[in-house]
């Protein structure tokens, strides 16, 4: 049965994984380093990753790397409105913003964006307001501490157990502030407060969170554990990140994969979603003769 997300004036009814493409309008990105953060080359990268397939784009203009500083809620919405305002005109698919600040939820929701990406966990009643006037879709992402204190020690004595029951009690929190269950997508936030072995262990048991019956996003795109593991820098991450996409979908334990290499992923999905047709079908139906 597929699930269904709610986002504004549509609902996607996710029978394979949507591959969410990356648009980081920051000069300090940890994966492009600001490659992208003039408008215009945004909007044009954002163009090209919806040419290449992509469902979603997510736009952001802070950058939440381990050990980030905050931005002035001023200069992320100079970064990230124009950007949103420009790819709502240009392009089909819906667009998601990934900000911490309300103010900016709710300016890129009047420039056209149809998702709210908040790593804080929508934590903030005014982010949840926000969402709430505009019908928006939500992505609840799991972090201990923020981007700047992250990574100092991170400890749980269960990190499957406690992000579930964060997941809990946030659903339970924006169901009782108006917002839909059906709008809700979770994040259990890979590599935002954890170390490799919470990363290893969430991915080994994704499937736990599966009894919420909401969507999960998958964000591991070229994240430090998969160099941690690979020994790969930064530029050739690309294929652990893919190997961990593909087992997220054969498990049916992502229903978003957010990414920054769109094409291959969306290749990616491509072969696993004929696969999983061809094991649905009956034995033999789609044979060719010889």
């Amino acid at each position: 049965m597929a699930l269904r997300w709610h986002i504004r004036d549509r609902i996607f009814e996710i029978t394979r994984p949507l591959v969410v493409g990356i648009v980081n309008v920051t000069p300090d990105s940890f994966s492009e380093g600001g490659q992208f953060f003039d408008p215009s080359h945004a909007i044009e990268h954002g163009m090209k990753l919806a040419a290449e397939g992509a469902d979603i784009l997510d736009i952001g203009g802070e950058s939440t790397r381990p050990r980030a500083g905050p931005v002035a809620e001023a200069d992320e919405l100079e970064r990230v409105i124009p950007v949103a305002a420009a790819l709502a005109k240009k392009v089909a698919i819906p667009l998601s913003i990934d900000t911490m600040k309300p103010a900016v939820g709710r300016a890129a929701l009047e420039a056209g964006a149809s998702i709210i990406n908040d790593v804080s966990g929508f934590r903030d009643p005014a982010m949840i307001a926000a969402a709430r006037d505009f019908h928006a879709g939500v992505i609840v992402m799991h972090m201990q501490g923020t981007p700047a204190t992250m990574q100092q020690n991170p400890h749980y004595d269960d990190v499957v157990r406690e992000v579930g029951e964060f997941f809990e009690e946030r659903l339970s929190t924006l169901a009782a502030a108006g917002i839909h269950t059906e709008a809700i997508c979770l994040d259990p936030g890979f590599g935002f407060g954890k170390t490799l072995e919470h990363n290893l262990q969430l991915l080994a048991h994704l499937q736990a969170f599966l009894r919420f019956d909401r969507p999960i996003c998958l964000g591991v795109s070229r994240k430090g554990f998969i160099g941690t593991i690979t020994g790969r820098p930064l530029t050739e991450r690309m294929p652990g990140s893919l190997a961990i996409a593909c087992m997220a979908a054969a498990r049916g334990a992502a229903q978003l994969l957010r990414v920054h290499d769109v094409a291959p992923t969306v290749d990616a999905v491509k072969l696993w979603n004929a696969v999983d047709r061809a094991r649905r079908s009956p034995a033999g139906s789609d044979r060719i003769s010889s």
